[in-house]
């Protein structure tokens, strides 16, 4: 599947969400909450958008 050229690739940013999560483990704990909520918001993000792939 190709994606239009002004379109990303579908999944492009699942892929960049999940690269927040690579040092997570060196992270404050405390801090872990406002990093799962963001990579939350970009996954919600991508999930809504998929109607337009």
């Amino acid at each position: 599947m190709t994606a239009l050229p002004d379109q990303p690739a579908p999944g492009a940013g699942v892929s960049e969400a999940l690269e927040r999560l690579d040092d997570l483990d060196a992270l404050p704990v405390a801090e872990h909450v406002e990093r799962f909520d963001a990579l939350h918001e970009s996954l919600a993000a991508a999930l809504s958008g998929i109607d337009e792939v």
